[in-house]
């Protein structure tokens, strides 16, 4: 199947709309080193505080919770193979992919800070965590509360529930600190202590249908004091027999995610061109307030003790006025924080958007879901992805950015919302993420990867970490985990001090091979090896000069040259299956090979489907 017309590429006229001031990014994002964390699937640091049935109603897919304490529902043990339905599962009767959706591993807080002398040693530099807000799902998109962390993920649920009721979500001024938040600020402390930033996940597109300001529209119709704050299309009538008569406007069509309300709306992404207006100012006025309890959590005036920026999902459904006075906001709070918006599709599922009109005076950098769309290609050999066509292919995806924020824009290989890097490589001829599942396609792979695969990974990985951008791991990528798009890439986390089931049954009882689920120390060493590089030159990640240096399609040669001052670093990739040879400037030597010959004086012999940098 073609693949690349996914990938928009840009047009050399850059449009009036997409002419934004251009305010620097901070420059820490220049050296960032991502790595991504989702909660509930990462460590589990605290078995007491695990979810129960009662936390999880509200979230689809809304299981009776008499059904499931009948069924004997408990949280899932962390070393379980993926496929195999639990008793409580069984009895439910249901498929798996609407069971695992009830799963509960038990992640929490304390688990991501027991990890952080294992991403120290990894030498990733900022965590992003996907929403940590107190939600019924595990994804935590279907928000119960923006202002307080999920009190599963604190040592105190029942404690924080009691904490949170005694508020008005809706006045600041009575908001406490739960045990959940305290404990978040704590990992912001341990984590700016080894030298690293963290950033949150936050949806101010939606809520989820437990939110308390959602509750009272419920409850009250339009009465409510927060009928406004939401898209609602239709009340019920009283005068009138029909009692399906409320309606509104859920988040892609989901009834879980009602769409908070914009106002002054113009323009439609899925023409190119972005939404202006802004939200409603009492919406506006929550989500201001619960940022600075983030970035300033003292409030007083130093945003050392906070956050370091926001992740913002769905970014491009949100209007361009809000997010331009979000950002003034957020900057005056604290300049050095770092928004990160997630832009990514135009047209589902055939092009993605532009993300220039969201850089400059909106964001600091985007998830560049778009540099991996053509490297994947390029690895697998797929959709006649040459290296030169590679080259303008990637020269085509930052003309009009600027050098600061195309160093700034997170170059991402996998996360929550994708197939899992080494399946999205071993299915490199099929669907990159819409329906890239066993349940779309019956000969997707779900299997551990192959050898070819897995070397295909090393190719990206050595372009992820050399090209302009800031490179991006999402958990379990590092210890070679594998799995297809939603919920199979959400597995919990593959840990060295955990014996794990082998992966061997299958969703639909088909015969598969039987994996070994442990972590691969040969590629966390690669990846440690990329960081240790990334954060060692600074002509990896400094903005500097940018050349390509050899596009040979017809012996599958592929080099650049980024150089800062008087360093200078070469990536030379051997695409094709011969060994090959290529003279060199001087002065280089050898810092990183993958299937690498040797080098003697400026001769680079390549083996096969291979990778070099070098340092000069």
């Amino acid at each position: 199947m073609r693949l690349l017309p996914i990938v928009l590429l840009a047009c050399a006229a850059v449009p009036v709309w997409a002419q934004s001031a251009m305010e620097a990014p901070p420059a820490w994002a220049h050296h960032a080193v991502w790595y991504q964390i989702f909660p509930e699937r990462f460590r589990n640091g605290d078995a007491s505080n695990d979810p129960t049935v009662a936390s999880m109603q509200g979230a689809w897919p809304h299981v009776a919770p008499e059904r499931l304490e009948a069924a004997g529902w408990q949280p899932t043990p962390w070393t379980h193979d993926w496929y195999e339905q639990e008793g409580w599962a069984k009895a439910l009767g249901e498929d798996f992919y609407t069971t695992v959706q009830l799963r509960r591993y038990g992640g929490d807080l304390q688990g991501v800070i027991d990890a952080l002398p294992y991403l120290d040693s990894l030498g990733v530099t900022a965590l992003y965590l996907n929403p940590v807000n107190d939600a019924p799902s595990l994804h935590k998109y279907d928000a119960r509360a923006y202002r307080h962390v999920d009190v599963h993920f604190g040592p105190d649920p029942d404690g924080d529930r009691a904490t949170i009721a005694a508020e008005d979500p809706a006045d600041p001024a009575t908001w406490r600190f739960t045990a959940a938040d305290s404990l978040l600020l704590r990992l912001i402390d341990e984590v700016h202590m080894r030298g690293m930033r963290i950033v949150l996940d936050y949806s101010w597109n939606h809520t989820g249908v437990t939110f308390w300001a959602w509750q009272d529209v419920l409850a009250h119709g339009r009465a409510s004091r927060f009928a406004d704050w939401y898209e609602i299309e239709r009340f019920d009538d009283p005068a009138t027999p029909d009692t399906n008569e409320f309606a509104y406007r859920g988040w892609a069509g989901v009834a879980e995610l009602p769409e908070l309300k914009k106002v002054d709306k113009t323009g439609d992404p899925a023409e190119g061109i972005p939404f202006d207006g802004d939200l409603h100012p009492e919406v506006k006025a929550h989500v201001f307030a619960v940022t600075r309890r983030w970035l300033d959590p003292n409030g007083d005036g130093d945003p050392s003790d906070g956050i370091d920026g926001v992740r913002l999902d769905v970014a491009e459904m949100v209007p361009l006025g809000f997010w331009r006075d979000y950002r003034r906001f957020v900057k005056g709070i604290n300049p050095e924080a770092l928004l990160v918006g997630e832009i990514w599709w135009q047209r589902w599922p055939d092009v993605m958007m532009d993300p220039r009109p969201y850089l400059g005076d909106v964001f600091d950098s985007v998830m560049n879901y778009r540099w991996f769309m053509p490297t994947r290609s390029l690895v697998t050999g797929h959709d006649s992805m040459t290296p030169s066509r590679y080259a303008a292919h990637l020269d085509s995806l930052t003309a009009g950015i600027d050098a600061a924020h195309r160093e700034a824009l997170m170059n991402v290989a996998a996360t929550h919302d994708t197939p899992r890097l080494t399946t999205s490589l071993f299915n490199g001829d099929k669907r990159y993420k819409y329906r890239a599942t066993p349940r779309d396609e019956p000969d997707y792979r779900i299997a551990a990867p192959d050898d070819r695969t897995r070397r295909a990974q090393r190719l990206l990985l050595a372009l992820q970490f050399t090209l302009p951008g800031a490179p991006h791991v999402f958990y379990g990528d590092e210890v070679g985990m594998w799995g297809a798009d939603d919920p199979d890439m959400r597995k919990p986390m593959v840990w060295t001090d955990l014996d794990y089931a082998p992966e061997q049954a299958d969703p639909f009882g088909r015969p598969r091979p039987v994996d070994s689920v442990a972590v691969d120390a040969n590629l966390l060493g690669f990846y440690r090896d990329l960081v240790g590089l990334r954060r060692q030159y600074d002509a990896l990640f400094a903005t500097g000069d940018f050349r390509w240096t050899v596009t040979d399609d017809a012996r599958g040669l592929l080099g650049f040259r980024r150089t800062l001052g008087d360093e200078a670093a070469l990536t030379i990739l051997n695409l094709s299956t011969r060994p090959q040879v290529l003279e060199i400037e001087p002065g280089y030597v050898l810092v990183l090979g993958v299937g690498v010959g040797f080098q003697a004086g400026n001769s680079l012999r390549l083996g096969p489907r291979s990778a070099t940098v070098l340092i000069r």
